[in-house]
């Protein structure tokens, strides 16, 4: 089976750093399949790109090799993993980037990225994704992951925010923010007691938001505001037709207050 290898960046795609890093990983392996997930994190946004990483990984076939460049440390002693999780491999920076998939999945191994074979012939000190990680990445299969370098336990962790219950009141965290402003919380099906048809009262900011759980966007008029839990399982603030995070005001990070009403 040929080698999956998938890249996530910030990166964009008007410059030459995500063709430079294909090339890199088929000059060494031509076979590889080379997949784009995303080039438009927002740029440094770190955990954006980790969350994006754990809701795609498992979709990709047993042994995809998963590349992840979001480094605003590129250059400074912060050093390069390669993660080996019972399922797949994960290679990119050690900032925390990749560790919310890979112990999603369940961390076998990590190891520092130092074997200079497993890397371009010159490594400069601010493009690690084409000279580290893509030569790290197209040598999964060929290179035995041991010869990668040292094993690292002490690498830095990103997790996923977990709401808390306070009299009554969820208290929780924006997750995520899609293309159409659709507001991921943190909270997930299962969690709490809220079903379809509860109503709830949010806090956005101090303003108050009343808004009721649906199966999905249409079920409401166009423009008004609903709950429901998307296919992430996620509760999702929403507007049907309309922006959630744009008119609320709201980005990763924030915090929101729910109370169910019913």
């Amino acid at each position: 089976m040929r080698q999956v290898i998938t890249l996530l960046t910030d990166f964009g795609t008007r410059d030459y750093f995500v063709a430079s890093m294909k090339g890199a990983i088929l000059s060494i392996n031509p076979d590889a399949v080379v997949i784009d997930i995303t080039h438009d994190v927002p740029s440094f946004n770190v955990l954006k790109a980790a969350f994006i990483l754990w809701a795609t990984y498992r979709y990709y076939p047993r042994g995809t090799v998963h590349v992840v460049v979001v480094d605003p440390g590129v250059g400074t002693s912060r050093r390069a993993l390669a993660i080996r999780s019972r399922n797949y491999y994960f290679i990119g920076p050690d900032n925390g980037v990749l560790t919310m998939a890979a112990d999603d999945d369940g961390v076998v191994e990590v190891r520092e990225i130092s074997n200079r074979s497993v890397m371009l012939g010159e490594v400069s000190s601010t493009f690690h994704g084409r000279d580290i990680f893509a030569p790290a990445a197209a040598h999964i299969g060929l290179t035995r992951f041991e010869d990668y370098g040292p094993v690292v336990r002490d690498y830095v962790k990103l997790t996923m925010p977990e709401p808390r219950l306070e009299s009554g009141v969820i208290k929780a965290q924006v997750v995520y923010v899609d293309k159409f402003g659709n507001v991921f919380t943190s909270v997930r099906r299962g969690m709490f007691n809220i079903g379809y048809g509860d109503l709830l009262t949010v806090n956005v900011k101090g303003r108050l938001v009343r808004l009721r759980v649906n199966r999905s966007y249409g079920y409401v008029d166009r423009g008004e505001a609903l709950a429901l839990f998307n296919s992430m399982n996620f509760l999702e603030l929403a507007v049907n037709g309309g922006s959630f995070a744009e008119e609320y005001g709201l980005s990763e990070g924030d915090q929101v207050e729910l109370t169910v009403v019913r």
